[in-house]
């Protein structure tokens, strides 16, 4: 517990927060502070290992046993969500949780209460790591980082551990949905690969979100408001108005499991002219692709009121459902169903309602699930994970490479 407690503090105390609005890759440049420092540490304990102008860590521990296996590959993102400032981080470490309410010591009164979060109440008597308030955690995706780095270092230090070969990689900019554009599958050399980059202990994850974006810009008209009568058009009316003809029920806060929604994330206007930004997920593709028609619906009505060209939308799609593409390897799921038995984790297979690095490789030739990296309430300053499931996700990964090396 301490060695991996020790990486992972030592990871979140490195900004790498990702810009959307940069076209950059990696799109800050600070996030190769942490690339930089995971490549030099996998060199210091003799993997061979690369960083690459796209900033993408690749590492490889060669097998050590004498017929052919699938090379296994693992990853984790580097980059924390543009939710909340990922900078100056102080953890807070709990030991032995009661079950009461935890302070959150950087700002007056602000707890981390069970009675918001009653799943904490599954951690009495761990040890939790949380945020001081200020910041997120950065366990999205540290922990998983952590956890890998722990398991190469055991196989190093463990030279009768059977394996086939390893892969490891860490990329940039998965919170902002660029995360493996560049990532080349061949080069990484994997059969199959795991992203750790799930939540609570047990989950694994080979279904999500298919995924696109949606800005819509409006082009109102500003007149003087005295003389405003058949002649003004206030663009953030006219962008209120086409908010609310998308269906409420389809909103996130009121959907679970396979539903999907559109979710507004920016609204910037003045009344000449306004912006709104959206993401659409569904797991059904051609729900997904209905609701992207949906917005193209409503710019129409739009339109037929108020103009041509009143309304713009560019809808652009991020990522697609890997299940179709991992179900036909059905196999590496098995493995880590039983990986997880063997570490006294109960399996919890679910969709992911949200997306990951796995997504994208999947679709680009390396079937890819997700397993649990352990965190809690991501993207945010009520972020924390339980230092226990980090534990178990490192073991989880070796008992992984030992299934694969049988």
């Amino acid at each position: 517990m301490e060695k991996i407690v020790e990486r992972f503090l030592r990871y979140v105390a490195v900004d790498t927060r990702s810009d959307e609005e940069s076209a950059s890759q990696p799109s800050a440049a600070k996030e190769l502070n942490l690339l930089r420092m995971l490549r030099d540490e996998l060199v210091e304990m003799g993997v061979g290992a690369t960083l690459d102008e796209w900033g993408y860590v690749m590492g490889r521990i060669p097998s050590n046993i004498g017929r052919k296996v699938p090379a296994v590959g693992f990853i984790a993102h580097v980059d924390t969500a543009p939710d909340a400032s990922g900078a100056d981080i102080k953890p807070q470490i709990i030991e032995n949780y009661d079950g009461s309410d935890i302070a959150l010591k950087g700002v007056e009164g602000l707890m981390l209460k069970p009675s918001d979060f009653p799943e904490l109440l599954k951690y009495k008597g761990q040890t939790l790591i949380t945020t001081d308030g200020t910041t997120l955690l950065g366990a999205d995706d540290k922990a998983g980082v952590a956890e890998i780095m722990e398991a190469v270092r055991y196989v190093v230090e463990h030279p009768e551990f059977k394996h086939g070969d390893i892969c490891i990689g860490f990329t940039p900019d998965e919170e902002i949905g660029r995360g493996v554009v560049k990532f080349d599958v061949e080069k990484f050399g994997a059969d199959f690969g795991f992203t750790m980059d799930g939540g609570e202990i047990g989950e694994l994850e080979f279904e999500n979100f298919n995924a696109a974006s949606a800005k819509i810009h409006i082009q109102g008209r500003n007149v003087h408001p005295g003389n405003a009568k058949n002649k003004m058009k206030n663009a953030i009316l006219i962008a209120s108005e086409l908010n609310s003809l998308l269906p409420v029920e389809q909103r996130p806060e009121y959907t679970e499991g396979y539903e999907g929604f559109f979710h507004i994330i920016s609204f910037k206007g003045s009344v000449e002219e306004a912006d709104i930004a959206y993401i659409i997920r569904d797991h059904d593709r051609e729900k997904f692709e209905q609701k992207k028609k949906v917005i193209a619906k409503v710019c129409h009505f739009i339109n037929g009121k108020y103009g041509e060209g009143t309304a713009m939308p560019e809808v652009k799609d991020q990522y697609y459902n890997m299940k179709e593409m991992v179900e036909p390897h059905y196999h590496i799921i098995e493995k880590a169903v039983k990986a997880m038995e063997m570490a006294g984790v109960k399996p919890i297979i679910q969709p992911i309602r949200g997306g990951t690095d796995g997504a994208n490789l999947s679709f680009k030739g390396l079937p890819c699930p997700n397993i649990f990296a352990g965190g809690h309430n991501f993207h945010g300053k009520m972020e924390y994970v339980p230092v226990e499931s980090m534990v178990k996700a490192e073991e989880v990964i070796r008992n992984i490479i030992s299934l694969f090396a049988e």
